[in-house]
């Protein structure tokens, strides 16, 4: 099974998808950025798209990647990804389950100003690609494509990561730590994902 955590720059996804690593006993988490970050590096400048989404290679790429890792990993495999065009969707997820493949697709949800509260907290500015972004993702992400939709307005991770476990119907193993070591967690996965 593939569950694929999909929202606007700021929703929570990539705090949602590790925690939910953490608390699945079997399960893998797969970054599809990861494929854009070795395309922008390895192709000419003047080939640069301003978003690695637009490069048919890693759409391709994403695609047949997931689609082995999902068909030999016997775990779940949790993917964090923005992803608003219908098309690209379709490319690769909709693909993915013409295939047989099961992907549990949940879209988080947030208000403009709770976005941009996170984004500043996590140190993106208001002028930051992700906070430019915001918008073009809030509309796009209205699509019915897009659903389950999940509002985290006054959710916690905790709460997010509960509510798509029961969407799942995946047991999570309960989260006994203390305030302080959840709070190291959170930071040492956000810095673990700042890409600059």
């Amino acid at each position: 099974m593939i569950i694929w955590i999909n929202g606007a720059f700021g929703a929570g996804k990539t705090q949602t998808a590790y925690e939910l690593h953490r608390r699945i006993e079997n399960s893998f988490v797969y970054d599809p950025e990861n494929l854009g970050y070795f395309i922008r590096k390895n192709i000419p400048k003047s080939m640069e798209k301003g978003d690695f989404q637009d490069h048919q290679l890693w759409r391709e790429f994403n695609f047949k990647l997931i689609k082995d890792i999902a068909e030999k990993y016997e775990g779940v495999l949790i993917i964090p990804m923005t992803i608003v065009n219908p098309e690209y969707f379709n490319e690769i997820v909709g693909s993915l389950r013409s295939q047989g493949i099961i992907v549990k697709h949940y879209t988080l949800i947030a208000s403009r100003e709770t976005l941009l509260k996170r984004l500043k907290s996590r140190g993106d500015g208001v002028n930051s690609w992700p906070a430019q972004q915001i918008d073009r993702c809030l509309k796009g992400l209205l699509n019915g494509i897009f659903e389950e939709h999940i509002d985290t307005e006054g959710m916690s991770i905790d709460d997010v990561v509960c509510k798509i476990a029961q969407m799942s119907d995946l047991n999570v193993e309960p989260d006994n730590r203390g305030t302080i070591r959840k709070s190291i967690s959170r930071i040492y996965i956000q810095l673990m994902n700042i890409r600059r």
